[in-house]
């Protein structure tokens, strides 16, 4: 009988504290004092710049100096000879120089389709050596060079480059100049029409030709 009773208050005493739990509100959270104690990146709005204290900090540099070789390949009206300026690595640097001022002839797509052998063609070399004078080591040596001559023979280093001025080209031996002619830059020798100038930058301009130089002395 005792042992009846004494079962009855422990299940009595586990039923009333279990009850006590689930029924024990809460604590109220208080919004505002909440919100205040969150970080002050996760709030919305603007970011803040870097203190310019921090050393850690990145400033951005200013931007760099435009040059010709940034602008060759942009106009899309003179791409062929553009490639072919990369493949030169002596003009490809000075392009790329801020210091060396040039201006680069140009020559437009259409120019360089007319044309009657590719760039790195010589006749001469047809002439001496063949179907295969651009064929293994020798022949690419052989294309490199005359792709090297094509290119260097349209391109004036120097910047502004006044009318009538008589310069060399860059590898070249003899002396082109310019004049203008109702409206119109013409380079001289060979009436070589002037289409539009293109690119000025801060070494020197791009010059759009109608037609090609003649580079084969």
């Amino acid at each position: 009988m005792k042992l009846l009773v004494l079962t009855a208050i422990v299940s009595l005493a586990t039923a009333t504290a279990f009850s006590s739990r689930q029924t024990r509100r809460r604590p109220t959270v208080d919004l505002a004092e909440s919100h205040a104690q969150r970080p002050i990146f996760d709030l919305p709005g603007p970011a803040m710049p870097p203190s310019t204290n921090n050393p850690d900090s990145h400033t951005q540099s200013p931007a760099g100096t435009v040059v010709l070789s940034d602008v060759m390949g942009r106009d899309r009206a003179i791409n062929i000879f553009a490639g072919s300026v990369r493949d030169v690595e002596s003009v490809s640097r000075r392009l790329d120089d801020e210091q060396q001022n040039s201006t680069v002839l140009a020559p437009l797509n259409s120019a360089m389709d007319k044309m009657p052998r590719k760039a790195w063609e010589d006749p001469q070399e047809y002439d001496t050596l063949g179907s295969e004078a651009y064929e293994g080591s020798e022949g690419r040596d052989r294309a490199q060079r005359n792709i090297r001559r094509f290119v260097e023979a349209h391109v004036v280093p120097v910047h502004p480059w006044k009318e009538g001025e008589r310069v060399k080209p860059v590898g070249g031996d003899s002396e082109i100049w310019w004049e203008e002619k109702d409206g119109t830059k013409i380079i001289q020798p060979g009436d070589i029409k002037v289409d539009s100038i293109g690119s000025s930058v801060h070494n020197g301009q791009v010059w759009l030709l109608k037609s090609v130089r003649d580079y084969s002395s």
